[in-house]
């Protein structure tokens, strides 16, 4: 690394240090506190959200499965694209043994199921607790959940290009106006923090290159195998309407602090195009086999801590 390069990651590179050794202090302290204790509290949050959205499952969706094998091929992949991709980053990064798998699958059920950044946290806090990693695991996480976010912006408005011009033509009944909203709320954001790089980013800007082209590959395979698994469901639909709730799916997927997105975008393509084509009824089951695999797998994880923490307090 230049010694430019060096002086443009110091600012964040120092910010990321300090929360850090905050945490690994030898002395007793405030956040080795709110370290020790967080990890089960989440847990236990996970658990609430887990029985809260049990009500919120329409089993009737669930009784009609579908039963061609290419559809839940694609909807696997669609799923595990975001913790797969992220393992192969962070195994770039700390070279984190299979296992973290199973924490970022927990950080996305966390994200999905309680409310945006609660699963980045875990993982900082299930990071900190791996000796063998080197450098500041919150510049990692840091750096990986904001360019997370650019490349999402960026594919967003890549689709939002491309589908622009069946937007008049489908009668989806959003406004020109939402969407020049929409689009100057993600270009204002991501010049920010292209403005700001030097003090967030805490990353060599080779790193922060193959993190960002990990997170456009993550995008286009998750949408891809999802558009096909729409293809199946409703083998009738045109391109141009598979186009277009792709976009939605990524607008949705933008908005922060929000669990659930799946049901949201199910009622969103709901409320714009009601029963038209069959599309709302097909996305709100794949928001409801969604949902369940939240559940099924967080219970799943809940229930190997739970034996982690027994096997801990015994020894």
């Amino acid at each position: 690394m230049t010694v430019m390069s060096q002086k443009e990651f110091a600012s964040g590179e120092s910010v990321a240090m300090d929360l850090d050794a905050r945490f690994a202090g030898d002395e007793p302290s405030l956040f080795a506190r709110i370290a020790r204790w967080a990890g089960p509290v989440l847990s236990l949050a996970m658990l609430v959200a887990i029985l809260s959205q049990a009500r919120n499952v329409d089993y009737r969706q669930l009784i009609a499965l579908p039963t061609a094998p290419l559809f839940w091929v694609a909807w696997s992949i669609s799923y595990l694209a975001t913790p797969v991709s992220e393992w192969i980053i962070y195994r770039k990064l700390w070279s984190i043994p299979l296992n973290g798998l199973v924490a970022l699958l927990k950080k996305q059920v966390s994200n999905e199921l309680l409310m945006g950044y609660l699963g980045d946290a875990q993982f900082y806090l299930w990071a900190r607790q791996k000796t063998d990693m080197t450098g500041t695991p919150f510049a990692a996480v840091k750096d990986v959940s904001i360019l997370s976010a650019m490349a999402g912006n960026a594919a967003t408005l890549a689709l939002l290009l491309v589908s622009w011009p069946y937007l008049s033509l489908t009668h989806v009944g959003v406004e020109a106006r939402t969407i020049f909203v929409s689009l100057g709320v993600m270009l204002a954001s991501s010049i920010l923090v292209f403005a700001l790089r030097n003090r967030l980013f805490s990353l060599p800007r080779q790193r922060l290159w193959f993190i960002t082209g990990i997170h456009l590959a993550r995008i286009g395979v998750g949408l891809a195998v999802l558009a096909f698994a729409w293809h199946l469901l409703l083998p009738q639909l045109a391109f141009s309407w598979l186009l277009l709730l792709a976009m939605l799916r990524m607008l949705v997927s933008r908005l922060p602090l929000l669990p659930n997105k799946d049901i949201v975008f199910a009622a969103l393509t709901m409320l714009l195009l009601g029963t038209q084509a069959g599309i709302g009824t097909a996305t709100t089951q794949i928001a409801v086999i969604t949902l369940a695999g939240h559940m099924i797998i967080g219970l799943f994880i809940l229930v190997s801590d739970a034996a982690i923490w027994r096997r801990m307090k015994s020894a």
